[in-house]
C-alpha cells in the first residue's frame, strides 16, 4: 500500500506532498530533462549489465567446482570465500575492496583511480556469490546419470557441459 501511495503522489503537481496539486507528468518529464541524472542512470545500467554477465559466469564456474570437483583439496576453504560476502555486512566488504584497490595501487599501481572498474568489481564480487550459491543448488539436483550418458556416447566434457549441464 505504501508504494502504491507513492506511485500515486509522483502525479502530483504540487511541490509540497501533503497538499494535492492534480495530475501532472510535470516532474517525469524534469527527470527526463536532466541530462545529468538520466547519464548516471545509464552508467548504472551499464555497470548491471556487465556485472550481471560476469557474476553469472565466476558464480557458473564456482558453483561446477564445489559441486562436481570432490577431490580438490581446497574446497571448504573455496567454498568458504565464494559465500563470504553472503554474510558480510555490504558495509563491511565495500570498505575492504576499497582498501585493497588503495594498497594494490600503492603496490602494483592498479588500479590508477578508483571508478568505473573498480565499481564492476565490487559489484561481481558481491554478486557472484549469490549465483554460486544458486546455480550449486541446481547443481546438485541434476541427475548425472545424463552426463554420463552424454560421455559415454563419445562427446567430450566441455561439449557435455555446454549442452547439458548448462541448459
Amino acid at each position: 500500500m505504501p508504494m502504491l501511495i507513492l506511485v500515486i503522489y509522483s502525479f502530483n503537481a504540487s511541490k509540497l506532498v501533503t497538499v494535492w496539486g492534480g495530475w501532472s507528468l510535470k516532474w517525469y518529464v524534469g527527470l527526463l530533462d536532466n541530462t545529468q541524472l538520466m547519464g548516471s542512470v545509464m552508467r548504472s545500467l551499464e555497470i548491471a549489465f556487465y556485472t550481471a554477465i560476469a557474476a553469472v559466469a565466476l558464480g557458473t564456474l564456482a558453483a561446477f567446482v564445489l559441486t562436481r570437483i570432490s577431490h580438490f583439496k581446497g574446497r571448504t576453504l573455496f567454498g568458504g570465500l565464494v559465500t563470504a560476502p553472503l554474510v558480510m555486512p555490504e558495509v563491511i566488504t565495500g570498505l575492504s575492496l576499497l582498501l585493497l584497490f588503495v594498497a594494490m595501487a600503492q603496490m602494483i599501481g592498479w588500479p590508477q583511480e578508483r571508478g568505473i572498474v573498480t565499481i564492476w568489481i565490487a559489484h561481481t564480487t558481491f554478486c557472484s556469490a549469490y549465483v554460486a550459491v544458486v546455480v550449486s543448488s541446481r547443481l546438485r539436483e541434476l541427475d548425472l546419470s545424463i552426463e554420463e550418458a552424454a560421455m559415454d556416447l563419445g562427446a567430450k566434457p566441455w561439449k557435455v557441459f555446454f549442452l547439458i549441464t548448462i541448459p
